[in-house]
């Protein structure tokens, strides 16, 4: 790991439920705020620096679930979704300032588009993935200047403010950092022109590294080159030895047909790069990448379903060699969550650290 940049942990919050086994139901933890905050508090216990908190229909309301989690901890930020058209960027300013006071700065922002054009219809969104980038973009824009400057006046294709108050002020300045994960061109300018953290869905480390010359190279047109940071979402299962990591892992998919069917149906109507190249992955030959990377939980999971595989010196390992092309963080997932996060706190955090 790089002695100039800290290394950066994130854990997930299953706001959609949580399993031991996707083709056991009896093994499943429903969504309940008795779970997440179990799984918030393994994590924080973990040492972990943030917990993201996603936003699909399938989940519960990622602002409202953050500030339950934020106030049943004393550390861990929340990584909060969000969504374009969604809430009016003069709201969400002062919502991500609230949050910051009444948290202390424990915010940060994920930008997502969204992965379905079926769920945007649904969810009254006409627009294009194409345009909903843009006006995703129009927001971030607005939104750092709301909550960094004073009297701001906007008129753009989507939103025109005219000196609105913003009260209170956030914490950290000039605004929260905000995450961007997305595989297209138009995700890659919009996390080059505004993100703190480019995050990128597992794959082989050579390739990730390629992806990071390039998102440097993007990030120099605006100068920002050496304010981007780049960070893996990826999936873990680690076990004392190798041959419990492997056993757990393929109970945790095996006989998930239903799932498996249902997975194949959401991913053939997503429209996401990101999601296809976990797709195409998923054909790799004995579902291994390398010894200890796994695309079996993709076939169970749609998106980032790419998992770490092994004992903690193997995981630890092969962390470090995404950290050796140049990332300088992980938001990790793995079932279930709170069993997972004390797992990692314990065998994989002090090798990774130290």
């Amino acid at each position: 790991m790089s002695s100039r940049t800290p290394l950066s942990m994130g854990w997930f919050c299953p706001t959609l439920g949580d399993t031991s086994a996707f083709g056991d139901a009896s093994k499943a933890f429903p969504q309940s705020m008795e779970h997440f905050e179990r799984v918030a508090v393994a994590a924080e216990n973990a040492g972990f620096d943030y917990m993201l908190i996603p936003v699909t229909p399938y989940c519960w309301d990622a602002w409202v679930t953050a500030s339950f989690m934020v106030s049943r901890t004393s550390k861990l930020k929340a990584l909060v979704a969000m969504k374009p058209g969604f809430i009016h960027p003069v709201a969400q300013a002062k919502m991500i300032s609230t949050f910051e006071q009444l948290s202390q700065g424990r915010l940060y922002m994920n930008l997502i588009a969204g992965l379905s054009e079926k769920d945007a219809v649904a969810e009254g969104q006409r627009a294009s993935k194409e345009e909903r980038y843009e006006q995703l973009e129009e927001e971030v824009v607005l939104i750092k200047k709301l909550l960094s400057e004073e009297q701001v006046e906007f008129k753009g294709k989507y939103y025109q403010v005219d000196k609105p108050v913003i009260i209170p002020k956030s914490i950290q300045k000039p605004y929260p950092p905000f995450f961007l994960g997305g595989g297209s061109e138009q995700a890659a300018e919009i996390s080059a022109r505004h993100s703190a953290v480019h995050l990128f869905w597992g794959d082989y480390p050579e390739r990730i590294g390629e992806q990071i010359k390039e998102m440097r190279a993007r990030a120099a047109k605006y100068d920002r080159e050496n304010e981007l940071r780049f960070a893996m979402r990826l999936q873990v299962v680690c076990r004392e030895t190798e041959d419990e990591a492997w056993a757990a892992a393929h109970q945790l998919v095996a006989g998930a047909e239903g799932w498996k069917d249902e997975v194949k149906g959401i991913s053939a109507k997503m429209n996401s790069i990101a999601n296809q190249r976990q797709q195409e992955l998923s054909k790799t030959v004995g579902s291994k990448m390398t010894p200890h990377l796994w695309t079996g939980i993709t076939e169970v999971r749609p998106g980032a379903g790419v998992a770490v595989v092994g004992n903690p010196q193997q995981v630890a390992a092969q962390l470090r060699e995404f950290i050796e092309v140049g990332c300088s963080g992980f938001c990790l997932s793995g079932y279930p969550h709170h069993e997972e996060a004390e797992r990692f706190g314990r065998l994989v955090m002090p090798l990774l650290m130290n």
